[in-house]
């Protein structure tokens, strides 16, 4: 896209004419509003065509892992080349793409779909889950310590009884994925303490003769800072989906609190909701 550059005379030159001024502002207004289309400004365009080209990388939605040319980009969405691209500066930037002469623009993550349910430990995982023993914990701290007090609350439970610290770093075909920091409560715990973890948090439970009746989670987001960056393969800043999860027995009796920190571009979660529609209605 071209851009207009006007230059107007110093007040010690000839002056135009107020009237005239205001005109051509609108007008050049008009001309920038024409060049961007239809949805505003071109920060409003690249944010737009980012999520949309986002959304397919993390999908697998690229034949080989290949995006499109810059020419086949603008016409398919109708942006211009500036558009497309400070788009894939930002893709690359986040790290889901490389761009290279000669050679085009590559898909460089492989995102995993898991359901909501599954990933809740809700749902008997398919076959082709993640969840269905394809992770494998690396695992950093697995000690008996006293409950501490914010644990305690969550799980209400008196403060400083033992319990179980169980932390690990879950790896999908040897890279890190989410890290995830477990106060499992006793005699849960005890099943726990020396049973073998190879697999995924929920294959452990299983294993361990734990059922799980309820699993409650509450979901947000921090930048990757100092703690967990090097953990999990990312610099500082960039965001990680937060994850504080509460399980609880057939009885409603609240045994495990987790707090996880996941990779966004790494871990996709899928959750479909039906409509429950009132009698009558």
């Amino acid at each position: 896209m071209g851009t207009a550059l006007m230059t107007w005379p110093r007040n010690d030159r000839v002056t135009e004419p107020e009237s005239r001024r205001n005109d051509m502002s609108v007008m050049s207004t008009a001309m920038v509003t024409a060049s961007y289309g239809p949805g505003g400004s071109q920060d409003a365009h690249v944010r737009r065509l980012r999520d949309l080209l986002r959304s397919a990388i993390l999908r697998d939605g690229f034949p080989a892992g290949q995006l499109p040319g810059e020419p086949e980009l603008m016409t398919s969405y109708g942006v211009t080349r500036a558009v497309v691209r400070e788009a894939l500066a930002l893709l690359r930037r986040e790290g889901l793409i490389d761009r290279r002469q000669g050679v085009g623009t590559h898909v460089v993550v492989h995102a995993v779909l898991a359901r909501l349910a599954e990933a809740h430990g809700a749902a008997d995982p398919r076959v082709d889950s993640v969840f269905n023993r394809r992770l494998r914990p690396r695992v950093l701290d697995r000690s008996t310590i006293p409950l501490p007090a914010i644990a305690a609350e969550r799980l209400g439970a008196p403060p400083g009884v033992p319990c179980l610290r169980l932390e690990y770093v879950a790896l999908l075909d040897e890279e890190p994925t989410a890290l995830a920091t477990n106060y499992v409560l006793f005699p849960e715990a005890e099943r726990l303490l020396a049973l073998p973890f190879d697999t995924d948090w929920y294959a452990l439970l299983r294993d361990a003769g734990i059922g799980l009746g309820e699993s409650e989670f509450v979901v947000g987001c921090a930048p990757a800072d100092a703690t967990n960056a090097p953990l999990l393969d990312v610099a500082e800043g960039p965001p990680l989906i937060t994850i504080e999860q509460v399980i609880r027995d057939a009885t409603g009796r609240a045994f495990d609190l987790a707090h996880i920190h996941t990779r966004g571009d790494r871990f996709l979660f899928v959750s479909r909701a039906v409509r429950e529609h009132a009698s009558g209605i």
